[in-house]
C-alpha cells in the first residue's frame, strides 16, 4: 500500500461489531493501529446513546476508546446547534444522547428549532402533529440522521430520517440534515483529528452512508464485506475506494 495513512474513522456497528458480537479481529487491529500511533475517530450516526455512553460501551467489548474519540450523530448534531445559538429548541430524543443537550434552552411550546433524533414510542400522532404545527408557524427543523430504515437490530424499522422527511414534505419545509452521509459530520471529524483530509481512510459497511459521506467529504473510503453489506453494493454507482472481506484485512494498508 504506498499511500500513507495516518488516521481512520470507523463506523461501529457492522464493522467493529454487529449486533453486540465483536468481529474478530477488531480489538487487535485497534492495538496494531494504537501502536503505529494512528489517529482513531469512532463515527456512529447513533442518536440514542452519548459519547461518553458509546465509549463505555466499546471498552466493555475490549476496545480502549476515549470518549473524546467518539462522534454520535446526537453529538454533531448539539455541536452544530451551538454553532446558531438558538433561542430556544425542542430535541425529539430519547436517551442518553439527550445528554448532548443539556446547555441549551428546552421548550416544546415554542421552540426556534425542532431537534428530531430517535424519539422512539414519542413518535405517536400527539407529537408529530404538534411538530407539524409549530414548524407552519415557524419553528425549524434540523434532523440528526438522514436514514429512514435501520436494519441494525436484525428487523426492518423506520428510523429518524422517515420522521424527518414526512414533517419536511407535510410543512413544506427544507430541513437540515446532520449525520451521515452529511458532508459536515466528517468535516467536524477531521477538524478533531488535526489532519489532512488525503491521510485518512473511512472504513464502513454501507455504501449509501459511510462510503457516499466519505466521497462527499473527500476521505478515501474502505467497504467491508460486514455487517449490512450486500453483493449488489458492488454494482453501485458509487464505489469505494478499497473493498476488503473482514475488519482485520485492515492491517494491510498499516505494514
Amino acid at each position: 500500500m504506498k499511500r500513507e495513512f495516518k488516521g481512520v474513522i470507523f463506523d461501529i456497528n457492522g464493522v467493529l461489531e454487529f449486533q453486540g458480537v465483536v468481529y474478530p479481529g477488531a480489538i487487535e487491529l485497534f492495538r496494531l493501529l494504537r501502536r503505529k500511533e494512528i489517529v482513531i475517530r469512532i463515527l456512529t450516526n447513533s442518536t440514542l446513546k452519548s459519547r461518553q455512553d458509546c465509549a463505555a460501551k466499546l471498552n466493555r467489548m475490549g476496545f480502549e476508546v476515549d470518549e473524546n474519540e467518539v462522534v454520535t450523530a446526537s453529538f454533531a448534531t448539539a455541536q452544530y446547534l451551538k454553532t446558531l445559538k438558538p433561542r430556544s429548541c425542542w430535541v425529539m430524543l430519547q436517551g442518553k444522547g439527550l445528554e448532548e443537550f443539556k446547555d441549551f434552552h428546552h421548550d416544546d411550546q415554542n421552540p426556534e428549532y425542532i431537534v428530531l433524533g430517535d424519539y422512539r414510542e414519542g413518535f405517536n400522532f400527539k407529537n408529530l402533529n404538534k411538530a407539524l404545527k409549530l414548524l407552519l408557524e415557524g419553528s425549524q427543523l434540523i434532523v440528526m440522521i438522514p436514514e429512514k430504515v435501520d436494519h441494525s437490530m436484525g428487523e426492518v424499522e423506520l428510523t429518524v430520517g422517515a420522521y424527518g422527511k414526512m414533517l419536511e414534505d407535510a410543512a413544506r419545509i427544507e430541513a437540515t440534515y446532520i449525520g451521515k452521509p452529511s458532508k459536515g459530520i466528517y468535516d467536524m471529524s477531521l477538524l478533531t483529528m488535526g489532519l489532512s483530509r488525503s491521510s485518512v481512510l473511512m472504513v464502513g459497511d454501507r455504501i449509501d452512508t459511510d462510503i457516499a459521506g466519505a466521497k462527499a467529504a473527500g476521505i478515501k473510503s474502505v467497504l467491508v464485506k460486514a455487517g449490512e453489506f450486500q453483493a449488489s453494493d458492488l454494482r453501485d454507482e458509487l464505489q469505494p475506494d478499497y473493498v476488503i472481506d473482514s475488519i482485520r484485512d485492515l492491517a494491510k494498508f498499516f505494514p
